[in-house]
């Protein structure tokens, strides 16, 4: 039986519902992680919460990971921290992020960073869309998907 779990980076994540409806259409448990400024919970998810501190969910999600295992976040530090455990990760908006794109974006956001601290603005996120919600349930079903067969191959080499 393949135990595989989907980890949701869940304190400002647009896309709870379907994440969890998904998931459960694949027998994948999903886990909600939060910090104790908020209060999350769904049916048939489990709440991670922690104390709050700065990347203290982070932590907790990277501590939890395992290889096969799904994370939803849109921070670039933990997606590159759980792709080094083997774990399939995707944004809100359903980019999934890979050994190939994420030290490239690793290096844009250290070079965003650098400019606003030097006095730069940059733009915001773009508001959300249904054509968003859509990407991301798309992507994620794919996802599923891939993680099942993966995990599946795996074990029977």
């Amino acid at each position: 039986m393949c135990i595989i779990s989907v980890l949701i980076d869940a304190d400002a994540c647009p896309v709870l519902d379907i994440a969890v409806f998904v998931s459960s259409q694949y027998e994948i448990k999903p886990f909600l992680f939060c910090d104790t400024s908020h209060q999350i919970e769904m049916e048939n998810a489990i709440t991670i919460q922690v104390s709050e501190g700065r990347d203290s969910v982070d932590f907790a999600i990277v501590n939890a990971v395992s290889k096969y295992d799904i994370v939803i976040t849109q921070d670039y530090g933990l997606a590159a921290m759980c792709l080094a455990k083997g774990a399939f990760v995707l944004n809100q908006n359903g980019k999934e992020f890979t050994d190939e794109n994420i030290d490239q974006m690793l290096f844009f956001r250290h070079e965003n960073a650098k400019f606003r601290r030097s006095g730069g603005k940059t733009k915001g996120p773009k508001k959300r869309t249904e054509k968003n919600n859509l990407d991301f349930e798309i992507k994620f079903r794919q996802i599923c998907e891939r993680t099942l067969l993966a995990k599946k191959e795996d074990e029977n080499a």
